[in-house]
């Protein structure tokens, strides 16, 4: 036995003999759960571990409740708090408290998207987000203390409810994370900038999922882009929905470019059956204006486009950035990094991105469906001043993706 293999035998030795660290108790609250959905996209993810490309990450934490509001006729919920011995709670507050009477877990993940919820007039799936985290502050008010919590994707389709949600992690001084999986998976290329880039005009792509859930992602994908451009992020002073025909006749008044759109276009990998975007039937475009003067948008291409693609244009530079933002159809790994980031903020307290940019997205998502039930009328939105700057090092998954 050589000296290395001497050294690596007493650290393997020594590491198993040594205690291992109690994991953070989770309580985890959801509305539905069944196989590939975003309660198992996350929480199976936190029971079992997750991969990043060819590197294992075992779970930090430890699952030790479940609130669930609809089982599902292939639930999985149920069976997995069964085979990993966690009880199934009849309420949210039963969930966070243990059966203590006050609070007894060191974190919790909501995860409120699926199930059997009503739509509203303004295409708004009416996700019961706010309901379920109320619930999750009221037992923090009364326990005197609160723990970290992560809310899946947008924090509500209204956005009042949205900044109440916010105030209160301000008021109680706990963590809040959420946010899409598609602005932190992988990118193909690797496309990236540091802060304070000199981005002049920026433009998402997507597909033809156009109620709030599907604009959702690609405003993300936006965000944490454009985000890192000169001056930090000052919020977003309007929005404006547009459909069919108007989308084009908007490029052609300058209020987006083509040339954009091409060189997003230009990193897709699984391309629909439209062969071209003036073909596409229902084109839908969110105009984002922010309060510095810069414009954005997110153009959704249905039967042309099945991924999420972005392009940026830099100032100085001729050739416009672009990249695919890498979805695997086959596993949803675009929520490894996402729970990767969830476990950072449920372990130590820390963020891997500001909650501020989902809270602008969950903004400008609510008043571009106003815009659009209002009959894609330009909507001004002074309320969404919301100034914060981006991490130093961006936050997403590194490689090609698997």
């Amino acid at each position: 036995m050589n000296r290395r293999e001497f050294l690596q035998l007493t650290a393997t030795a020594v590491a198993s003999a040594a205690p291992s660290k109690p994991k953070n108790k989770i309580a985890a609250v959801t509305t539905t759960y069944f196989f590939r959905s975003h309660a198992d996209d996350v929480i199976t993810r936190e029971l079992e571990g997750y991969w990043l490309c060819e590197d294992f990450h075992p779970t930090p934490i430890q699952i030790v409740s479940l609130y669930l509001d609809q089982t599902h006729p292939a639930d999985v919920g149920v069976k997995l708090s069964r085979a990993y011995g966690f009880p199934r709670k009849a309420s949210i507050a039963e969930a966070l408290t243990l059966g203590t009477g006050k609070l007894a877990v060191d974190g919790v993940v909501l995860v409120a998207e699926h199930g059997d919820y009503p739509f509203n007039e303004k295409q708004q799936q009416l996700y019961p987000r706010f309901e379920f985290f109320s619930q999750i502050v009221d037992v923090f008010q009364k326990s005197g203390r609160s723990v970290p919590v992560y809310s899946d994707k947008h924090l509500s389709y209204d956005w009042t409810k949205a900044k109440r949600m916010y105030d209160w992690s301000h008021e109680l001084k706990f963590p809040l994370m959420a946010g899409s999986s598609v602005s932190v998976t992988f990118r193909r290329p690797e496309v990236d900038f540091p802060l304070d880039t000199e981005i002049e005009d920026a433009l998402a792509v997507g597909s033809g999922w156009v109620t709030d859930g599907g604009i959702f992602h690609n405003l993300e994908v936006l965000q944490c882009f454009v985000e890192r451009r000169k001056g930090g992020e000052t919020g977003v002073r309007a929005v404006h929905h547009l459909q069919g025909d108007e989308v084009w006749r908007a490029a052609e008044q300058g209020l987006w470019s083509k040339d954009l759109m091409h060189a997003a276009l230009n990193r897709a990998e699984r391309p629909g059956k439209v062969a071209r975007p003036e073909d596409v039937k229902g084109p839908v475009l969110c105009l984002v204006e922010y309060n510095d003067g810069f414009r954005g948008g997110a153009l959704m291409l249905p039967g042309l486009v099945n991924e999420y693609l972005a392009a940026i244009r830099v100032k100085g530079q001729r050739q416009i950035q672009s990249t695919l933002m890498y979805t695997p159809p086959e596993n949803s790994n675009n929520f490894s990094m996402l729970v990767h980031g969830i476990n950072q903020m449920l372990t130590t307290g820390t963020r891997p991105y500001p909650v501020e940019r989902t809270l602008l997205t969950t903004g400008a998502l609510s008043f571009l469906m106003e815009s659009a039930y209002r009959g894609h009328k330009r909507i001004e939105t002074p309320m969404l001043k919301i100034k914060y700057r981006a991490p130093e090092k961006s936050f997403y998954a590194h490689g090609r993706g698997c």
